[in-house]
């Protein structure tokens, strides 16, 4: 029931297109300076709208950009078991959430996660117009699982 799997991220060519030349760029010298560079003035930054780590320099790349924007609040989901295996090299301004797949299934092995609820979920931005306003709870380690609606 993933949004990312409902089509429109494969049914128009130039998204799809994109998504294949933002893979190709992860090996490219420049990356992690030009990820800065679009990054470092934001106050909040969420990183995979569709999609998740591809492998540990991947992950590292994202923790040196992490590093290198420290004003910024980072937030990024994973589906990912591995990751949790480097958790404690991670940034400290960098909340990971590991996102299980089945509805209704909470993770308590992490020490942050999301989940998909079928009612009562904490997450407002379906009834803010998908907007976070000013819900900032995703990027908050204080906040151990965030619960979104099923959509």
């Amino acid at each position: 029931m993933c949004y990312a799997l409902k089509g429109n991220y494969t049914r128009y060519k130039a998204i799809k297109a994109a998504q294949y030349v933002r893979l190709a760029s992860l090996t490219n010298e420049l990356w992690t300076a030009a990820m800065v560079s679009q990054i470092q003035r934001q106050k909040y930054f969420r990183w995979h709208d569709a999609g998740d780590v591809q492998d540990l320099q991947h992950l590292e790349k994202i923790f040196e950009v992490c590093k290198l924007t420290p004003d910024t609040r980072h937030w990024m989901p994973t589906r990912e078991a591995w990751v949790k295996d480097h958790l404690d090299s991670k940034p400290a301004n960098l909340v990971i959430r590991f996102s299980p797949p089945m509805i209704g299934q909470e993770n308590t092995t992490w020490p942050n996660s999301s989940m998909v609820v079928l009612k009562d979920a904490s997450c407002p931005a379906p009834s803010q117009g998908g907007k976070c306003g000013d819900c900032r709870q995703c990027w908050d380690p204080s906040v151990k699982v965030v619960s979104y609606g099923k959509h």
